[in-house]
């Protein structure tokens, strides 16, 4: 099969809303400008769908250097997609504790007004080094606020024979959105992207280190918000289930900095 990228996704607030491009640039730590902002609370832990899933109907836009936020009945916020460096404070995302700073008490008033609760916006700026789990990243590789690795890659005919199942099941078919993939290629076995090895897409190069074990986000609707499982978890573990959980997607380290774009041709090597 001739497998090309099919979709490429950045996620500049962690867990907001994504962008769709057509290409895009490869840095050290993931798409450039994918996670670079998280939203904590005030005591500086972060906050996801896991815990507030109106999160996903914040629209994002990047415009003139700006990082638009957009939401039902609410008027529009921005700020700049690099802020210019603050005074940092230690918010923690997992068991990580990364030095960030805060962007703007307008975006912070925004999303805890949308959201409904005590909110702030944060960024990670280039002299913050989040380090990727040295069990797959000897090298000490950075990560930006994604929660352990730069990029997901996943493939259209895997969530093919996914929906297949679960339309079995008599449930209905989900859209790759529920996974929140940077990389979708298609035109390749089902889970092809399983593979432990080098990807290749056009000119840029990979690592794939580690199946991506998937949690609750996956059954939020992120086109609504609405929390509408049990689909996909519980057809996944019908068959994707391992003792860490059910996988759907894989985890990749950047090998070089490259720019990425639709159509390029996908090389999968084990």
């Amino acid at each position: 099969m001739n497998t090309t990228l099919s979709g490429i996704h950045i996620y500049p607030v962690k867990a907001l809303g994504g962008i769709s491009l057509p290409e895009a640039q490869l840095t050290p730590r993931g798409l450039l400008h994918d996670r670079r902002f998280l939203v904590i609370d005030r005591d500086g832990e972060f906050i996801t769908q896991r815990e507030q899933p109106k999160m996903a109907t914040v629209w994002m836009e990047i415009d003139q250097g700006q990082l638009v936020f957009s939401a039902a009945d609410m008027d529009s916020v921005a700020v700049p997609i690099e802020p210019p460096e603050q005074p940092s404070r230690l918010v923690r995302v997992w068991s990580s504790h990364v030095p960030a700073h805060q962007v703007s008490a307008e975006a912070d008033a925004w999303l805890s007004a949308y959201l409904g609760c005590d909110a702030q916006l944060v960024y990670m700026p280039d002299s913050s080094e989040r380090r990727i789990n040295p069990d797959h990243a000897p090298d000490g590789e950075l990560v930006s606020f994604a929660d352990g690795y730069p990029l997901l890659i996943a493939a259209d005919s895997s969530l093919a024979e996914l929906n297949q199942r679960i339309v079995a099941n008599g449930g209905r078919a989900i859209p790759m959105n529920r996974f929140r993939p940077n990389l979708v290629i298609k035109d390749c076995e089902p889970f092809a992207e399983d593979q432990l090895g080098v990807i290749r897409i056009g000119e840029a190069v990979f690592r794939a280190v580690k199946r991506c074990t998937r949690c609750q986000v996956t059954t939020t609707d992120q086109a609504s918000g609405d929390v509408v499982g049990p689909e996909p978890l519980r057809t996944l573990a019908s068959y994707r289930d391992t003792p860490n959980g059910v996988i759907f997607g894989m985890n990749l380290i950047p090998v070089n900095q490259a720019v990425v774009r639709i159509g390029d041709q996908v090389a999968l090597a084990a």
